[in-house]
């Protein structure tokens, strides 16, 4: 067997979400329902946008169906589509599109996490950049209650998105790394 073969994306991912997402508190929201084990990580066969569409829609409607005490969050792991972040990006309109045609407008939604992730405006290798990077193409569906009760319960949410980068302007690409592979950062 290869190493490639070896590589499990489920427990990548998990890493990603423990070390980074939950351990630099990228996410304040994150610790609780993970904690909870409420975060469901399904790992996508989808080799087609086509075939990532119609599973979005089966998760969408399984979150949908499925009480938050069970599943308050899902994420898709998609490591074989949608590798190019500019064909990722064009795929979120679909995302969007999925939601409204199954009438959840208001009650999912679609993050995206993709390890190529570039803000608008900012050069490909900014370190903000890192704060929607995840190992692989990643779809997040919520819960719009959960991320309402999350929000009001934090007094300025807005000063995350800019701690967040405070935090990786001060790690760096580097100690981001290091902080990934299980090392200690200077954040």
């Amino acid at each position: 067997m290869n190493e490639e073969a070896a590589i499990d994306p489920i427990a990548v991912t998990r890493n990603w979400v423990e070390k980074a997402v939950i351990g630099l508190n990228l996410c304040p929201f994150a610790k609780a329902v993970y904690v909870k084990q409420q975060v469901r990580f399904v790992l996508s066969d989808a080799t087609t946008p086509e075939a990532l569409l119609e599973q979005l829609a089966e998760e969408l409607v399984l979150l949908r169906d499925t009480p938050a005490e069970q599943i308050d969050t899902t994420l898709i792991i998609h490591p074989d589509v949608l590798e190019d972040f500019l064909d990722y990006n064009d795929f979120l309109e679909n995302a969007d599109a999925a939601v409204e045609a199954l009438d959840l407008q208001g009650i999912l939604q679609v993050a995206s996490f993709h390890p190529q992730y570039q803000f608008a405006g900012a050069a490909a290798d900014d370190v903000s950049n890192y704060t929607n990077r995840s190992p692989y193409p990643t779809l997040h569906l919520l819960r719009e209650d959960s991320v309402e009760r999350a929000v009001a319960a934090f007094p300025d949410p807005d000063v995350i998105v800019e701690r967040n980068i405070a935090t990786l302007d001060k790690l760096g690409v580097e100690g981001w790394h290091r902080v990934l592979a299980g090392g200690e950062g200077n954040a």
